[in-house]
């Protein structure tokens, strides 16, 4: 597939023209909210197989070939070059479509309070192709070990109708917040533990769970061996179950990093224990803080940098936003940025009329506008090449695939480019 990133004066049938496609495989594929008013640094995906690459100044047939995964003789002979023939800066290339590797895939999926709307069970069916794992998000954990389940509704069944493994998310949550008294008690008191994992195993074989996921958060750094512990008893009992088991884990940079959010979190035990971890890259821009990219691909990579250190590359998931937030500014602490959809986020930009940027370092793009009330406001959120960086750092990284957070919010060129990059692994 090609990115194309709308400029001035481009049309949705230039657009088309210009890769062979047509005006309804774009708009159909992208879900364009804007196919007759693009704006300008829009980023669309062209649903044909493989894409062009324009010559930089330095590339040759040889560094092109090993960006994009073919051989040097493929290139060449699609081309219908010589293999080593110098390329000019601005001559168009054909890559054909690369060999894809494996990777999974999982999506958090939230319900609002006591049910399941009807568009949230609707993404899931529709994310579902494209999943390896299906999390509702989350059970209830009492003090006693007792277990209160989500809202489920046709979860289960849209799981097993996508071959997704039914994942079963427990955290040690009370009243919407992590507690590290809760997890305390779950860590160390043994009744209470036993009675909790017997809880488990019972209500995972109700409702057809194949993964046991532990989400707890801001435990006690004390708590932190304790917390091991506890996943190795969990992992044994599991694992006769035949199940798989996996944790979330905060985004470190190191083993001893300070703060409430990291240290109850050993990176190489959990990669010991585990059978994979979903590491919990976004939210560097956060709904309570200043405007900056959620995920930016530098600070991304700084984690996994630190992971894949104590942690086997293919036992990592890299934990993905599927929303960007748009602030009002000035940023005045207390003040809390909306959740926005990168469809909606295009439509905005569409509406006020500005051009969308593109931070490189970042590797995500943003706007400004302002409002009918005359504020003005930033937004950061994700388009297809910010994906297709994150893609390209699990390829580099040997990694075992991305899980989402969370699904809801439509972002039609992610599962586009999934399939392009990817096999989707399934698990039965």
């Amino acid at each position: 597939m090609q990115i194309h990133v709308v400029q001035r004066n481009d049309s949705i049938t230039t657009i088309a023209r210009q890769y062979h496609s047509t005006v309804k495989d774009i708009v159909e594929a992208n879900d364009l909210p804007n196919p007759n008013h693009l704006v300008i640094g829009q980023a669309i995906v062209i649903p044909i197989i493989g894409q062009f690459y324009t010559v930089k100044q330095g590339d040759s047939i040889y560094t092109i070939a090993h960006r994009f995964g073919v051989t040097p003789q493929q290139l060449a002979t699609v081309n219908r070059i010589s293999l080593n023939q110098h390329l000019n800066a601005g001559l168009r290339l054909y890559i054909p479509q690369g060999t894809k590797r494996s990777a999974e895939f999982n999506g958090y999926v939230e319900p609002s309070g006591t049910t399941v709307s009807p568009s949230l069970e609707r993404s899931a069916r529709e994310a579902g192709p494209y999943l390896t794992y299906l999390a509702p998000f989350s059970f209830h954990v009492g003090r006693d070990g007792s277990l209160t389940p989500p809202p489920l509704n046709n979860f289960p069944a849209i799981a097993r109708e996508h071959r997704n493994v039914l994942m079963m998310v427990l955290n040690n949550q009370e009243q919407g917040q992590f507690s590290d008294e809760l997890g305390r008690i779950l860590l160390n008191d043994m009744a209470v533990q036993d009675k909790f994992l017997n809880n488990i195993v019972s209500t995972a074989k109700q409702y057809g769970f194949r993964d046991i996921h532990f989400d707890f958060e801001y435990l006690r750094p004390v708590d932190r061996e304790a917390y091991n512990r506890f996943l190795r008893k969990a992992k044994d009992r599991l694992s006769r179950e035949g199940w798989f088991m996996s944790t979330a884990l905060a985004p470190k940079t190191s083993a001893t990093q300070k703060g409430k959010w990291y240290e109850g979190h050993d990176y190489k035990a959990h990669g010991q224990i585990s059978d994979f971890v979903v590491i919990m890259t976004y939210e560097w821009g956060y709904s309570g803080g200043p405007a900056m990219a959620v995920s930016p691909i530098d600070q991304v990579k700084r984690v996994l940098d630190y992971a894949v250190t104590a942690i086997p590359s293919r036992k990592i998931l890299m934990g993905q936003n599927l929303y960007g937030y748009d602030w009002t500014l000035p940023f005045k602490p207390g003040t809390i940025a909306k959740a926005i959809s990168p469809q909606a986020a295009i439509q905005l930009a569409a509406q006020h009329n500005v051009p969308i940027e593109y931070d490189t370092k970042a590797q995500a793009p943003h706007f400004r506008y302002k409002a009918a009330d005359g504020k003005q406001h930033e937004v950061w959120f994700e388009d297809a090449r910010s994906i297709q960086a994150k893609f390209n750092l699990i390829k580099e990284m040997n990694l075992r695939g991305m899980s989402y957070w969370k699904l809801g919010l439509p972002f039609p060129q992610n599962w586009l480019l999934i399939t392009d990059n990817f096999n989707v692994e399934k698990k039965s």
